[in-house]
């Protein structure tokens, strides 16, 4: 016998559309303030390297500026950028790119 209930709209079977469960994978409210870590060797390009990697994604949070600390031993360098983060997505495809880097370290 056929069910008499409308099929189901949404491709997760759940009645929810796949972008109101991507929104419900974080806790994040967006758009957002979001800080972006990065630790590499302390080489003169470091910084630069980041900020580009960062910057073809997101713009630099007003008023945030880039901060930048070496480690104990002077061995590494973290770089930390604020951003105005838009969605899940794009600081996914930040971290991404972070990571596929060979200079980058850590990414957080």
């Amino acid at each position: 016998m056929a069910s008499k209930n409308p099929p189901d709209q949404s491709s997760n079977g759940q009645g929810k559309t796949d972008e109101e469960v991507i929104e419900r994978e974080t806790l994040l409210e967006f758009p957002c303030k979001f800080p972006i870590k990065a630790m590499g060797l302390n080489e003169a390009s470091f910084q630069t390297l980041i900020e580009n990697i960062v910057l073809n994604h997101a713009e630099i949070y007003a008023d945030e500026p880039i901060t930048t600390n070496p480690s104990s031993t002077g061995k590494y360098l973290s770089v930390t950028i604020t951003v105005e983060a838009q969605s899940k997505d794009q600081l996914d495809r930040i971290y991404q790119d972070l990571t596929d880097n060979k200079q980058v370290l850590v990414a957080l």
